[in-house]
Parts: structure tokens; sequence; C-alpha cells
């Protein structure tokens, strides 16, 4: 009896096609967990807060690299977080902007929030995770290779990325933190949206909030 990844090799030094199974190892006591998709439960988001949705994008100006973490209310798409770095697989941008979520949701210690994000490495560790049950938080994940478990932060990630350089003119890192928090704050409080009936994510939220 041998494995299957040693057959394969034998299989290969005698010139025969095979095809193996592929076992991803993980050491004992690995950091990374993998959560449910509550989101496929048909979750009844009623209000603010119950829900908030979070993702990182990136993007190239005059030669610099950034990333842009968000964390978005999925009831009335605002940007409750967000965080910038130009440090390539920072993963502190995703603590920074977890930090920022986590002193809205000190507010309201009672409230059940889900936190839905994709799989990715930090968002899977157990520095991020330990974090969330210690608010009353509780972590989702989009299934592997599936950004449309996670459609509405994908359609904002690109909205913002056009926006803040069509728009917004956006050509100098020369206060580029000053830049997209001007640009986040249009969004949440200027820019009207359809889905919301043409209200911005505040006026939506101080509208319909109870």
């Amino acid at each position: 009896m041998v494995s299957d990844q040693y057959a394969h090799k034998l299989c290969k030094t005698a010139g025969i096609v095979s095809v193996s199974k592929h076992y991803r190892y993980k050491k004992p006591g690995d950091p990374y967990r993998i959560y449910p998709n509550l989101l496929l439960t048909g979750l009844d988001i009623t209000g603010p807060l119950q829900c908030v949705v979070s993702d990182m994008t990136a993007f190239h100006l005059k030669g610099s690299y950034y990333e842009l973490t968000l964390f978005m209310d999925l009831w009335n798409n605002e940007i409750l977080s967000y965080s910038l770095s130009s440090r390539k697989g920072d993963r502190m941008t995703y603590i920074h902007g977890l930090e920022g979520l986590i002193e809205l949701k000190k507010k309201n210690p009672d409230l059940e929030m889900v936190l839905h994000t994709d799989q990715g490495s930090v968002y899977s560790s157990k520095s991020f995770n330990e974090l969330l049950p210690l608010y009353n938080i509780v972590h989702s994940m989009s299934r592997a290779g599936t950004p449309t478990d996670n459609a509405a932060m994908e359609a904002i990630n690109g909205w913002i990325k056009a926006e803040i350089f069509n728009d917004f003119h956006l050509t100098s890192n020369e206060n580029i933190t000053y830049e997209v928090e001007k640009y986040i704050r249009f969004f949440n409080e200027e820019r009207p949206a359809y889905s919301l009936n043409y209200l911005t994510p505040k006026q939506y939220r101080e509208y319909y909030a109870h």
C-alpha cells in the first residue's frame, strides 16, 4: 500500500499519465478557521449594524500600491469603518478597520452583529476572530472562490475605485489619506443611491432607523 502522491510519482517516472488527489496540509493547532455562510440562511436585516460586510480592494496610483479595507453596513450600504495601507498584504489594515467597527459596536453592546467576509488569511486568523465574540459579533464567511456570496461589497469596491479616479480626479499620492477620507464622507453623506430610494446612506439611516 502506498499513498496517492507516491503512486502519482511512480506513474510520472514510468511515463504514465495519472491524476492524484491534492491534500492541503495543516499543522496541528493551525490558527485559521472557516465559518459558515450565514447570508445563505436568509437573514432578516431590519435595521443598522445587524449585518456588516467587509472586503479589501487594491489599486495603483503613480507607481504606488494601496490596499483599502472597508466595513459596510448591509442595511443601508454605509461605510462604517475603513483602513488604507501602502504595504502589500498589510494585515493591520484589516485589524484597524475592525477596531473602528468595534468602537461603533460598543454603543450597542446587546445587539448581535453578523460580520460577513471572504476566507482571506487575516479574516480567518485567530487574532482577528478572538476579538469578535468579545463584542457580540458573529462571523460569517463566503464559500471559497465565490465572490458573489459578498456581491454588495464587491459592487461597492468597483464603484469606489471608479469614482475616486473618474469623479474625484485622484492623480497624486500627496494627501491620499485625506482624499480617501473625503470620498468616504461623500459616499455616506452626499451620494444618493438607487437601492435606497435615492437617499444617501446617512439620510436613509436617519429616516428609517428606530
